[in-house]
């Protein structure tokens, strides 16, 4: 079992930037591959960044390449996503997923463990 919780989420404006942190309990962090995804209303959820269990590979979904960098701390249990030159387009809940494999999948259903989300919302 793995718990996450997300914080971070807020509003902001286009232009500005956020930084999401996903905390982790109940495995050794390490051992686990995390990911992003995000939700906007009417819309499936979809993949936004991930990053394998030693931080040495990532995977960026195209919109949020050059925008978003992700990062974990395995010290603490926790992974960050930090937007910078956030869009309009870009409001979504968001979410932080855990994977049982070793690369930066995009691939949702990979993602056993979800946590419950946290509001974007970018303004224009």
């Amino acid at each position: 079992q793995v718990q996450l919780i997300e914080s971070g989420g807020g509003l902001v404006q286009a232009g500005g930037s956020l930084r999401l942190s996903c905390a982790a309990s109940g495995r050794t962090f390490s051992t686990i591959t995390m990911g992003w995804f995000r939700q906007a209303p009417g819309k499936e959820r979809e993949f936004v960044t991930a990053i394998s269990r030693s931080g040495g590979n990532t995977n960026y979904a195209d919109s949020v390449k050059g925008r978003f960098t992700i990062s974990r701390d395995n010290a603490l249990n926790t992974v960050y996503l930090q937007m910078n030159s956030l869009k309009p387009e870009d409001t979504a809940v968001y979410y932080c997923a855990a994977a049982f494999t070793s690369s930066a999948t995009p691939m949702r259903d990979m993602y056993a463990y979800w946590g419950q989300g946290t509001q974007v919302t970018v303004s224009s």
